[in-house]
């Protein structure tokens, strides 16, 4: 084999070698500091509007706290509640009032996953259909209340005047 041929078949090997790489790889979005931040203070106004405490946390897909806010005058422990809801939502990638609903509702084996909070206030955050992370909050009003003001914090990324750069 002359050496231009074997330089075309290393070529062609190692684009060969690359696109198989490529193949066994995925891009994935990913929640930045900034678009946490978004979704938090999206939740405190939301909490301010209802006269209502809480603790915010916001985490990324593995559940790993990102960022975390506690509103004057919440109890010590909503930050801890608000950070498993949270967890929760992204590893489950589902709000946890789904977990709340089917214990309600008589699925008691669910109290024996230990890797969950069947607390309704957690709620998964998804840019263009894809889950980034997830939003929790404890020790607004009502449980209702925190689910709503989660609600509301996870749409935040989605909202027309939210930069791509803050995402």
């Amino acid at each position: 084999m002359t050496l231009v041929a074997r330089s075309f078949v290393a070529i062609g090997l190692a684009l060969i070698g690359a696109t198989s790489a490529r193949a066994q790889t995925a891009d994935q979005k990913t929640l930045s500091l900034e678009g946490a931040k978004t979704v938090a203070e999206r939740a405190a106004a939301e909490a301010r509007k209802r006269n209502a405490g809480g603790a915010i946390a916001v985490v990324d897909t593995g559940g790993h706290l990102v960022y975390l806010a506690r509103l004057d005058k919440t109890f010590p422990a909503a930050s801890a509640v608000a950070i498993e809801k949270a967890r929760t939502a992204a590893t489950f990638r589902r709000p946890t009032r789904d977990f709340e609903n089917a214990i309600k509702n008589g699925r008691n084996s669910l109290l024996g996953v230990a890797v969950m909070t069947p607390l309704q206030g957690g709620v998964p955050i998804a840019v263009d259909s894809e889950i980034v992370g997830a939003v929790g909050v404890s020790g607004a009003n009502s449980a209702q209340e925190d689910d709503d003001i989660a609600t509301a914090a996870a749409a935040a990324l989605q909202d027309p005047v939210v930069s791509s750069a803050q995402r």
